[in-house]
């Protein structure tokens, strides 16, 4: 039975991952050319940077002082090592983008060989994902996500070197799972098990420096341009500050804005977690922080969804026996989250200079719906975790906090 159940799981992810494929499809045959890849929502930075930061040549990532590449080490040395895969030819782009397609594709799969393992009941809904699927291609996310569920996977099962290992490499290579330290913190606080918070916090940040401290001391400028770029970007596509700015309203100093809005989401959440009888597992915690990052980031590209959806699924399954009355739920966040998906490369044809596409208003209402389903699911889980878990005089406040959406 469970080999079964292994093998429907695997032709499933299989089938979804080429389904994904083929709708990049066409850019893959007419060459990746601008505005075409936003008005058939083609887009991906595997191609895109393959010239752009000298992957062509086999640049070393972080040589260049003005173009070395934006990301963390391990999806920096993903990018350069596969170019070397790549034979010279009028075809290099295309030829690009099939590697490094074929290797998200497997991590994909063992994604979802993880969660079916943590969630046997619910594993359907990561394959399933139209946004998931729509967006699996774009970028090297999966490398940081597989990396992170599995940190997920190991935290729970108390194998916590492992855990904070693999937490380090996530970090190392798409930084965003460091968010992931804050509910892991307060679960160690909440056990009274400060010497395995303390051991937990020294693994990972060792891991993660072990990983980044030849790029510091060799090309320490261009090691430092990711960091560099994301304290000076302003308001930038698909967040909520970019949606408020189209809508006529200007923040002058977004950097504070939205650090100041993920502390009080944070603060937030934490306040919740403490009004937990039973400390929740980090698979039903995590979804919420991940959240509180994306939606107060300067940033919201509509590849982080592939962040989210796995530890959505995480988080409905840790319901128990009420994590069926979600599924519609989910559903509408991922709606929200297609919507939106769609909207971004229709505004971006006419921002490109289409004779067509979005326009700005439209954008922008398509920011807050995204925005909208995904708070929605989050206030559905708390409201449904109150049910069970909180204690009952501290359910009246919780209830009146959440009514407003459930």
């Amino acid at each position: 039975m469970i080999k079964y159940a292994t093998r429907s799981m695997l032709i499933l992810a299989l089938v979804a991952s080429l389904f994904s494929f083929a709708k990049f499809e066409h850019c893959r045959v007419s060459g990746w050319g601008t505005p075409d890849v936003y008005v058939h929502a083609c887009y991906s930075d595997l191609s895109a940077l393959f010239g752009a930061r000298g992957l062509d040549h086999h640049a070393w990532p972080y040589s260049d002082l003005t173009d070395s590449v934006e990301y963390p080490p391990g999806t920096a040395m993903v990018m350069w090592a596969t170019s070397w895969l790549v034979p010279h030819s009028p075809k290099g782009f295309t030829d690009y983008f099939d590697i490094n397609a074929f290797l998200i594709a497997l991590l994909f799969l063992g994604t979802a060989l993880l969660i079916s393992r943590m969630n046997p009941e619910f594993w359907y809904l990561l394959p399933l994902s139209p946004a998931v699927l729509a967006s699996l291609y774009i970028n090297w996310d999966m490398w940081a996500v597989i990396s992170a569920i599995a940190a997920i996977y190991f935290f729970d099962k108390e194998k916590y070197f492992w855990s904070a290992a693999l937490l380090g490499l996530s970090i190392a290579t798409k930084f965003f799972p460091i968010v992931l330290l804050i509910p892991i913190a307060l679960i160690f606080y909440r056990r009274k098990e400060i010497a395995n918070l303390i051991n937990y916090i020294f693994i990972s940040g060792f891991t993660w420096l072990l990983l980044n401290l030849p790029f510091i001391v060799t090309t320490p400028h261009g090691w430092w341009r990711f960091f560099k770029l994301n304290s000076e970007r302003g308001a930038d596509f698909g967040s909520l500050w970019y949606g408020l700015d189209l809508f006529g309203i200007k923040i002058s100093s977004v950097n504070n804005f939205a650090l100041l809005l993920f502390v009080i989401m944070t603060a937030i959440l934490i306040y919740i977690f403490f009004l937990l009888k039973k400390v929740p597992t980090l698979a039903a915690s995590s979804f919420l922080y991940v959240v509180a990052f994306t939606s107060a980031s300067k940033v919201y590209s509509p590849q982080y969804v592939l962040w989210l959806t796995p530890v959505a699924i995480l988080a409905i399954s840790s319901l128990g026996e009420r994590a069926r009355e979600l599924r519609k739920d989910f559903w509408i966040w991922q709606a929200g989250e297609l919507i939106y998906h769609l909207a971004v490369w229709e505004y971006l044809a006419s921002y490109t200079g289409a004779h067509f596409g979005l326009p700005t208003k439209a954008y922008a209402a398509a920011i807050f719906l995204r925005l909208g389903t995904t708070f929605w699911l989050v206030a559905r889980l708390i409201s449904r975790s109150s049910t069970r878990e909180i204690d009952p005089q501290e359910l009246e406040f919780l209830s009146t906090a959440t009514d407003g959406y459930a």
